[in-house]
């Protein structure tokens, strides 16, 4: 019992550790998203251009905004075929670590050169200024796109249960909105302080703009380290399985063949692009429509707050609530807050009260986490499991909607007057009539309508992922996914194999799970008598799927056993199974590898019964005849198989 006890307190400690990193991670990751995303721009309308004359100042803001959403949208394009490169690396480290590493460090170091004004280049010839800024951004937005995308195609890496991918995945947005608000509580700060200390003027100038940005890169690349030493890629069968590189071609048919990637994606994209307007003008909004810019602070406190709880809140809702309704409820708290931004303007509290209903969302969370099932459903539906390229999907449409954002923020700067000098005093009621339809009416009409389609057109609920990789598990079985190259000219190899369970033999043929279907796939099964698992021979533990149910053994001599615990038991998702190793530890025949709560399954209509199966049934060439009706104590010998 100590030792399962030290087990337990060890596998804990690891997961724990995956967690906390992960979660570290983001918290740069989305700062420095932030920094470039909504205060770039505002750098670029305030201070980039000092010493400019005016009219070239406006032109030039212009350009770069026009220039950053052609980018954007170019990169629809190139954003799949950057997770594709992700997606065909191999690396001691992995296929995610490098990229989030190189990319973090590439992106930070372009930011600085941006956030220089390209050392004032502007001042001397806006042609070649303009012509730099394009290839510079360029490079900027790959790389941070090959870091973003990594990051979170770790997910399904991490875990195969959904369960688990939604902690990391709320994890990653809680600390994602403390980076992402944070900087609404120190941008003006550090860019007042350090400008005033350089300058001797209180004002927000371009020292002050610079530092901010070297403080959040060197934060970023801090956060991309802790990721990539505190986390573990997990290598499974089902992964495994879909290693083959694949083409261009197929990367956007994985895409466009997959209505479950399509759909989330349309709603998000609707959420994004409301969220990131309101955002990007929110200081506009308390510096020349409220009139107190130094109340902006506000704006970010609530933010976090409002993160520090949601995030957390969502895997412990997602038990009981489906996430398709935590969606909804995301957006109509959006719309509400759109209605108290319109009336209540000049009532601090209802401006509070609407700040806090804005941030009150779960769209992101919902939108990685069904884009991750989706890599599942795309593998069962067309055979490739394209991890990064799905996965990309979602920064992409970020990266577009803050494309939107900065040239809506240039735009509203220069038609409502909101530059250089300008003040509060400066706007009219037609400057004020150009801000509320940008940054509140239209987006009132996005929030609504993705909700319409998010609860009309996306199917793939935490059920029906379980029932995908169900189907993925009765593939392996019949040896339709895993691909061995046989060669007939060696010498077969043979293994005995013992009863992992106490209870009664049956034939694969007498198997039928929970819905009266037969278990496809050769092997054998038990009726357990208890609820507990044991190694079947000596060998390695390869994988376990994400809900316990089942893991794969792989015996000393090479031949690859799956034992499933239970049928129906992937919708317990882990629900009172316990394991007592890890993932790619050595086993001896009859060491104690999981227990599990038969009663609990059998209440909940589940079956009990354990199958053992060869997931390269192709490899057999024979076996013993099991004795049906036989009771076997674990331990006892079972079946005598020869192979290649």
């Amino acid at each position: 019992m100590r030792r399962k006890n030290m087990h337990r307190h060890q596998n804990s400690g690891k997961q724990l550790i995956s967690y906390a990193s992960f979660c570290f991670g983001n918290l740069g990751h989305a700062a420095f998203y932030g920094v470039m995303s909504t205060y770039f721009i505002i750098f670029i309308t305030s201070s980039m251009f000092s010493g400019v004359n005016q009219a070239v100042a406006d032109r030039l803001i212009g350009l770069i905004t026009g220039l950053m959403v052609l980018i954007r949208i170019v990169e629809l394009v190139i954003d799949p075929i950057l997770g594709n490169i992700v997606d065909n690396t191999k690396s001691r480290w992995g296929k995610f670590k490098p990229w989030i590493l190189i990319g973090t460090l590439v992106s930070a170091v372009l930011l600085l050169v941006l956030f220089t004004g390209i050392f004032g280049l502007a001042q001397k010839s806006w042609l070649l200024f303009a012509v730099l800024f394009v290839l510079i951004y360029i490079g900027f937005d790959v790389f941070y796109s090959l870091s973003d995308v990594s990051y979170w195609g770790m997910v399904p890496a991490l875990s195969e249960d959904s369960h688990a991918r939604g902690i990391y995945t709320a994890l990653g947005a809680f600390s994602g909105a403390i980076g992402w608000n944070g900087l609404t509580i120190i941008v003006v700060p550090i860019v007042t302080g350090v400008t005033f200390a350089v300058t001797g003027k209180h004002e927000e100038g371009a020292p002050g703009w610079l530092a901010f940005a070297a403080v959040i890169s060197i934060l970023a690349i801090i956060c991309a380290i802790a990721v990539c030493v505190g986390t573990k890629e997990k290598h499974n069968i089902i992964r495994n399985s879909a290693k083959q590189k694949t083409s261009i071609g197929q990367v956007f048919g994985a895409i466009f063949h997959n209505d479950q990637i399509l759909w989330p994606s349309l709603a998000y994209l609707l959420y994004s692009l409301a969220n990131v307007i309101t955002t990007g003008v929110l200081f506009y909004m308390y510096k020349f429509v409220i009139g107190k810019p130094e109340q902006f602070w506000i704006v970010g406190v609530i933010a976090t707050i409002i993160g520090l709880f949601i995030s957390p809140l969502f895997p412990i809702l997602n038990k009981y609530i489906p996430r398709k309704w935590l969606f909804i409820t995301g957006q109509i708290c959006m719309a509400i807050a759109y209605v108290l931004f319109i009336v209540g303007r000049n009532n601090v509290y209802l401006m509070d009260l609407g700040l806090v209903l804005f941030n009150i969302n779960f769209a992101q969370l919902v939108t990685v986490l069904t884009l991750t099932d989706a890599i599942e459903y795309g593998q069962l539906k067309n055979g490739q499991r394209n991890e990064a390229v799905v996965l990309a999907v979602r920064p992409m449409i970020d990266k577009f909607t803050g494309a939107v954002s900065n040239a809506l923020v240039g735009y509203v700067a220069i038609a409502a007057g909101m530059t250089g000098t300008a003040t509060a005093a400066d706007m009219t009621s037609k400057d004020i009539s150009t801000f509320n339809m940008m940054a509140l009416y239209i987006p009132l009409v996005l929030a609504i309508t993705s909700v319409v389609v998010f609860l009309t057109k996306v199917t793939l609920t935490e059920k029906k992922h379980a029932q995908v990789v169900e189907e993925l598990k009765d593939k392996l079985a019949e040896g339709k996914i895993e691909k061995t190259v046989l060669n007939n000219q060696l010498r077969p190899k043979e293994l005995e194999i013992f009863a992992p369970a106490d209870g009664e033999l049956m034939k694969m043929s007498s198997v039928v799970d929970e819905n009266g279907r037969p278990f496809p796939g050769r092997g054998f099964a038990i009726k357990p008598s208890m609820g507990r698992i044991y190694a079947p021979f000596d060998g390695q533990v390869k994988f376990t799927f994400g809900t316990k149910h089942a893991f794969e053994i792989v015996s000393d001599n090479g031949l690859q056993v799956i034992v499933h615990v239970g049928l129906g038991t992937v919708n317990l998702r882990g629900e009172s199974f316990e394991t007592f190793y890890d993932d790619g530890q050595k086993v001896k025949k009859g060491n104690l590898l999981l227990e599990f709560d038969r009663d609990l399954a059998l209440n909940k209509g589940y079956k009990d019964t354990v199958v053992v199966f060869y997931s390269q049934p192709q490899r057999i060439i024979k076996t013993d005849e099991v004795l049906e009706g036989t009771t076997v104590k674990h331990g006892d010998k079972v079946i005598n198989v020869q192979f290649r």
